[in-house]
This record gives structure tokens, C-alpha cells and sequence, in this order.
């Protein structure tokens, strides 16, 4: 077991507002991968002005410390300053937050309703110039903050954060790339569940299972959540997000694969069109024209490419076929530190307001889709990769095969 210590411990009769605790951190990444994430994050504080940073969201705190907090209506942070950081989490989670954080940690009580702010204003000191995420910190906690600071000047570093996290290191490409190795078993195993009669829920579990025994077995001292399937069929395809349901596969049936294993609060994912039986010719041309747009946003995939030049390519392509009104959303997002509840680097997305351009280092997804609300094609259409920017390309890290050739289900 993982020794614990408090450096201060609470009793009764003291009813601390806060107190620190320390433990061996079991962690996702090196210390010396935590330190370059802080050095790079210290470096982002001197060129805005900033003495100290108050960071509130679960991607910043898991970026900068490894621990990825589970919020439950309570608050909590990472306060970054010039020699400490400093993970501030709430006594329902006991010392686990310390032995999955890289620094030191402290624990606030529930004796006040304000001891997370007291806590964090301690932490942050006399500091006058003090960076936050304006994308994240509420209004509410802004205010009490700013009362237990009342000589601080907030200013929003959640930018250049970002912009930090969109260069991924070598350990982080190899934990993506894993990831991506075990949403491709979860494309297995559903494949291997479909057939006419099942309900989608139960088509879903056999790929969240899967993923689950792949993580355990690859991953042994990583917390075990949030992995999760996506499996839709028949009109339940329309929306790239719509969650399970226990509707039964019919013949017929257009089909979406959607599996997202979650290492450490890495996100990877696999989607996939696929049709139990045999398509219509309306969905079968649909499907391959947006086969033939996953194929050229692969290509366009490289460094110094823009987000927008690659998005009006595609966006000519389907122009050029009268179907660009049947766009659903961009054409892919950068990886790291997100979920579907956390994190989004927005910087890197495939759009056509996005400039950002494209730099080894970066993981970007291609996922064109495509939504026919009616007729003989009726449903969404949708192909996902994920690529590893180079210096010479790009590399393409999903295995498991896309198109109507591979992915239709007898």
C-alpha cells in the first residue's frame, strides 16, 4: 500500500479549515514528463505577468499533476506558483488525490462553506497577478476567490495553456497510441456482437468490456472509469453523441461503432459506419462518398497544413457531390487530456474559423460525417482515425478497416 502522511493531522477539537497531506504518488506519466508540463506552464506565467496560476478544470489538474478529480458539487484546483504546485482537493476523497498527484496536496474541510477559496488564497499568498481559466471558472467561485483576494488582478491563462497541451511529448503519443490500439479491440468485439435481434446496450457492453480487460491487463496501476461505447443503430444514427438504448438490431439496419477507451483521462476513439445486411444503393453511395472524405482529409493530414485550408477541401469534395448541406459537425479535434464531460482543445479543431496550423507533435482526429434525415439513406454516416502529426507526414495510428468492403455485417 501507498504510505500517507499528514503533515498536519485534524482533530475534532481543531476543526482545521485545511491541512496538508502528502503520499508516494502512483503516477501515469515520469516526474520528468510532470516537470517539463510545469516548467512549460511556469514559463506561460512570466510571459502574461503572472505570479501565481489558480487552474479549476479536471483536464489542466490532470495535465500539470496526473490526478483528475471527481467533482461532486464541491470545488477543486491546482495552484501553480514560482517554487510549488499544489493540488487543492476536498476531504470526502480522503488521501487519494495525493497519491495520484505529482506536488504537494491539500486537503480542505466542509467546517466553512469558504475554506476551498481560504485554502487557495494561502496557497497563492501576496501574489497581485494571478492567472485562471476564464473557460472554466464560474462567476460564483470567481467572486469568493476574488474576496479572499482582494489585491489579486485575474487574467485568463487558459489559452496559452492550451496551446501548450496541443504539442503532445513522446509519452503522451505512446499512451494515444495505446489507446487507440484498444478502441480498435473494442471495434472487435462489437463486431463480433452484432446480429439481428440484439439491443444496442447489449451490443455496447461487449465492447466496453473488452476495453476494460485490455486497460486492467496494459495499464494495471491506472484508475479503472469513464471508458464507454457509443453503439447506434437504424435512426439512432443521426447524432454523433446520442447515447445507448436498448432498441433491437433489425436486417437492414445502418449501424454507427463508436468506442472510447479512457487511460489516465486520455481519451482515444474508433468510429465506424457499418450496416447489418445489405445497404440500400442510396446509403451505399452516401457511405462511400464520405469514405472518399475520410481518404482526402488522411492526406491533407501534415505539418503546416491550417485547420481551415484542410476543412475547405473537404468541404469542395462534398460541394462537389451536392452534399455539403448534409455535414454534421467539423472534421476532427486534437487528442490529450479530454472526455465528453472534460477538456477540449478548441484550438485545434477542423473548421473553418480554426487558423491553427499544423506542427509535429500533434494528434488530430479525421471523422467526417454525414446526416440524411429521410428517405432510402436515412441516418448518419461517420469514419474516425486518429494521426500523429511528423515531420515528413503524418501517421495514422487506428487499424481497424472502414468502408462498405470490410464493415457490412451479414
Amino acid at each position: 500500500m501507498t504510505p500517507t502522511t499528514l503533515s498536519a493531522r485534524p482533530s475534532q477539537s481543531s476543526r482545521p479549515r485545511h491541512f496538508p497531506i502528502s503520499a508516494d504518488p502512483i503516477l501515469p506519466f515520469s516526474k520528468r514528463e510532470y516537470e517539463r508540463r510545469i516548467t512549460a506552464a511556469r514559463k506561460a506565467m512570466e510571459r502574461r505577468g503572472c505570479e501565481a496560476l489558480i487552474l479549476t478544470s479536471m483536464h489542466n489538474c490532470a495535465y500539470l499533476t496526473g490526478f483528475l478529480y471527481c467533482a461532486f458539487g464541491r470545488p477543486y484546483a491546482v495552484v501553480v506558483t514560482a517554487s510549488d504546485i499544489v493540488t487543492v482537493s476536498a476531504n470526502i476523497d480522503g488521501a487519494q488525490p495525493a497519491r495520484r498527484s505529482y506536488g504537494d496536496n491539500v486537503i480542505y474541510t466542509d467546517w466553512n462553506r469558504n475554506n476551498f477559496e481560504n485554502a487557495v488564497a494561502q496557497l497563492v499568498g501576496s501574489a497581485t497577478q494571478v492567472g485562471i481559466e476564464g473557460d472554466h471558472l464560474t462567476i460564483a467561485l470567481r467572486e469568493r476567490l476574488q474576496t479572499q483576494l482582494p489585491k489579486a488582478n485575474f487574467s485568463d491563462a487558459a489559452p496559452a495553456l492550451m496551446a501548450q497541451r496541443l504539442i503532445k511529448s513522446a509519452e503522451e503519443i505512446a499512451l494515444i497510441e495505446a489507446g487507440a490500439a484498444i478502441a480498435d479491440l473494442g471495434g472487435e468485439a462489437i463486431r463480433e456482437a452484432v446480429c439481428a435481434g440484439a439491443r444496442e446496450i447489449d451490443v455496447a457492453m461487449a465492447g466496453r468490456d473488452a476495453m476494460e480487460r485490455a486497460i486492467a491487463e496494459q495499464f494495471p496501476d491506472s484508475e479503472l472509469r469513464d471508458t464507454w461505447v457509443w453503439f447506434q443503430s437504424g435512426p439512432n444514427t443521426d447524432g454523433a453523441h446520442n447515447p445507448v438504448t436498448t432498441r433491437r438490431l433489425r436486417q437492414g439496419d445502418i449501424l454507427s461503432l463508436n468506442t472510447f477507451p479512457m487511460i489516465s483521462g486520455y481519451y482515444t476513439a474508433l468510429e465506424r459506419t457499418m450496416w447489418l445486411g445489405e445497404p440500400s444503393a442510396e446509403g451505399l453511395a452516401i457511405w462511400q462518398a464520405n469514405v472518399e472524405a475520410h481518404e482526402l482529409g488522411i492526406s491533407l493530414i501534415q505539418a503546416g497544413a491550417s485547420c481551415a485550408d484542410i476543412t475547405a477541401r473537404i468541404n469542395a469534395h462534398f460541394a462537389d457531390l451536392d452534399l455539403l448541406k448534409y455535414r454534421s459537425f467539423g472534421y476532427g479535434h486534437s487528442f490529450g487530456v479530454l472526455s465528453h464531460y472534460y477538456g477540449r482543445e478548441a484550438g485545434l479543431e477542423l473548421r473553418e474559423d480554426v487558423e491553427t496550423v499544423l506542427k509535429p507533435g500533434m494528434v488530430v482526429s479525421m471523422e467526417p460525417m454525414l446526416w440524411i434525415p429521410d428517405g432510402p439513406a436515412a441516418g448518419g454516416y461517420r469514419e474516425h482515425d486518429i494521426l500523429v502529426v511528423t515531420e515528413t507526414g503524418a501517421r495514422n495510428i487506428t487499424r481497424f478497416p472502414y468502408g462498405p468492403q470490410h464493415n457490412i455485417i451479414d
